[in-house]
């Protein structure tokens, strides 16, 4: 594994390289954290992952452009503080609300988070996780949870 990249699927078998990350620049802990979120942002535009795939040394993640990335509340940038995840409201008549932040010593701390379906949120308690993400734009990758329901 000496490199990630990023393509974007345009249809019709076409597919348009858009991003990559070199293993001598980012740790294999960041490209595995980054092959778990199921949604990228970058340069005020969201994709959605739709495939995550090996070719030799190369991890290859196959991203949909959803459009505009539309802005929760309180976003603040958490580029060059370190690693952080944000746990935010999923609803966007909540208007994707912060409902707590960690940060983290490394990239394996994030992954313990972005496998599970339920995680302890700090202040609030466990949560259903409903996606995850990672915001380039931000420096932060976002778990979005919501209420565990109880039958």
């Amino acid at each position: 594994m000496k490199q990630l990249i990023y393509y974007i699927d345009k249809g019709n078998g076409r597919f348009e390289p858009f991003y990559e990350y070199m293993a001598t620049n980012v740790g294999f802990d960041e490209f595995y954290a980054r092959q778990l979120c199921t949604y990228f942002v970058m340069h005020g535009t969201q994709f959605e992952l739709i495939s995550n795939e090996m070719e030799e040394n190369v991890e290859v993640l196959i991203l949909k452009e959803i459009g505009r990335n539309l802005s929760g509340e309180d976003e603040q940038s958490f580029r060059g503080r370190g690693i952080h995840i944000e746990f935010r409201s999923p609803n966007e008549r909540e208007n994707y609300r912060v409902l707590s932040h960690i940060p983290c010593e490394t990239h394996f701390e994030v992954i313990r988070y972005l496998l599970k379906d339920v995680v302890d949120v700090p202040i609030v308690g466990q949560m259903l996780v409903t996606s995850t993400e990672i915001d380039e734009d931000r420096g932060v990758y976002v778990i979005y949870v919501t209420d565990l329901k109880v039958s």
